[in-house]
């Protein structure tokens, strides 16, 4: 058994499996010490150990996350299913089948969601019950609050997959599905803002003043103007204005976070 050979064919498909396990000394610093009979015996238990350090709790992690993204994937495909059944709610034609291949849309993140969390052995969470009534009564009687909601849950779930893309780095396959997601909702998010006769981007989180107290969790943070180290407003000689420069980025929002906006529906 080469053992380094072994480790040189999992770097094909991860490139940073050294880093993963302290460096190849510290890894296997303990078996040169070993008499080669010891050495051969002890192999498999301390390969088991070794790799359950480097991947474990990576995949641990990444199921919690893709788990973190499908109930937020449920409640919007759950919040259009039940506003496009609602009588009288979404009258124009136009708008109905805007909301329509939203609906269908985010039916097809749940769908790809589940069937990468099972592809990685692991148990999708069900399918929560949701109370969109909880604490906006008339949302599937008044268009305008239905119309609210939409935005803030597209809002959120942009924000919601750039806070964790950090997270999924070193899964690619993961990471695309996550990105795939993104871009999409960021479409639905610009879709639904300007039926609100809103700009398609976030200006900072005064920019949503018509958004109710409720919902103002999901524009946490988005006044902020600085990116890495580079305060955009100063850069002067480019023209760039505080709304410019909020308008430019979306900040990402913590699992916390969306776990607080997702509760004033549960």
């Amino acid at each position: 058994m080469n053992i380094f050979k072994i480790i040189e064919e999992i770097e094909k498909f991860d490139p940073e499996v050294y880093g993963r396990l302290d460096s190849r000394r510290s890894a296997f610093k303990n078996l040169g010490s070993l008499g080669k009979k010891t050495a051969l015996a002890a192999m498999p238990l301390a390969l088991g150990s070794v790799f359950q350090k480097a991947y474990g709790q990576g995949n641990s992690m990444v199921l919690e996350i893709l788990n973190f993204a499908l109930k937020l994937e449920y409640l919007e495909r759950n919040f259009y299913t039940q506003g496009l059944a609602a009588s009288g709610l979404i009258t124009d034609s136009a708008a109905r089948g805007a909301f329509e291949k939203i609906q269908m849309h985010e039916a097809a993140h749940v769908d790809l969601l589940i069937t990468t969390i099972q592809s990685l052995n692991g148990t999708p969470i069900s399918e929560p019950t949701f109370n969109f009534g909880k604490n906006f009564a008339d949302w599937n009687t008044n268009y305008q609050t239905f119309l609210t909601l939409a935005q803030a849950f597209e809002d959120t779930g942009v924000r919601a997959y750039k806070g964790q893309a950090a997270n999924l780095i070193n899964n690619d396959t993961v990471l695309t599905v996550a990105l795939q997601i993104h871009s999409v909702e960021a479409r639905h998010a610009a879709h639904v803002r300007r039926m609100r006769s809103n700009k398609g981007w976030i200006e900072g989180a005064g920019d949503n003043s018509d958004v109710p107290a409720g919902a103002q969790p999901v524009y946490a943070g988005e006044n902020n103007v600085m990116q890495g180290s580079i305060n955009d407003v100063k850069t002067v000689g480019e023209g760039y204005s505080a709304a410019i420069a909020t308008g430019a980025f979306d900040e990402p929002l913590t699992k916390e976070q969306v776990a607080q906006i997702v509760s004033l529906f549960e």
